[in-house]
């Protein structure tokens, strides 16, 4: 089974395409898509990144019963998926994942929630504030640092049903 986390994502003016841009960018900004990879393949079948994280970006379904709808109080549109590669080193894949999110909130205003298969909460972004979990081993000090926006430290965490 694969590893993969979700960015579920309420943004406040952004489009399903215009959303795979930014992603598509940031993620060539920092050398790790060359120009063949389009947001269109984005959306519809993801693309790798040289190192092996596989992203792809997507349309939420409306749906009242929502986890991030009914525990963290927004309901998201748009969803970037992460799935590390079995063939690297899944802390470095996770701080690659990290820049990416990061960069990708720098652009896209809105309430967010970046999570592992909605059981591990590692940030939060809600009313414009930023949290990261209080988990050391999701937040080692090398994984902090490419964090570019002001951050405070909280634990969120989905109901148990």
């Amino acid at each position: 089974m694969s590893i993969s986390y979700s960015l579920d994502m309420a943004p406040t003016e952004n489009s399903l395409l215009q959303i795979a841009w930014q992603l598509c960018d940031v993620t060539r900004a920092a050398g790790l898509f060359d120009a063949s990879t389009t947001p269109e393949l984005l959306i519809n079948e993801g693309a790798v990144t040289a190192t092996g994280l596989w992203l792809r970006v997507g349309d939420e379904r409306s749906d009242p019963r929502h986890p991030v709808a009914t525990d963290l109080g927004f309901t998201p549109t748009v969803s970037a998926m992460f799935e590390l590669a079995r063939s690297s080193e899944q802390p470095d894949q996770q701080t690659e994942m990290i820049r990416l999110v990061c960069g990708l909130l720098n652009r896209v205003p809105g309430d967010a929630v970046l999570h592992f298969q909605f059981e591990d909460i590692w940030l939060l972004r809600r009313a414009g504030e930023l949290s990261l979990s209080e988990r050391e081993d999701l937040w080692p000090p090398q994984r902090l640092a490419v964090v570019t926006q002001p951050y405070r430290r909280a634990t969120h965490a989905f109901s148990e049903e």
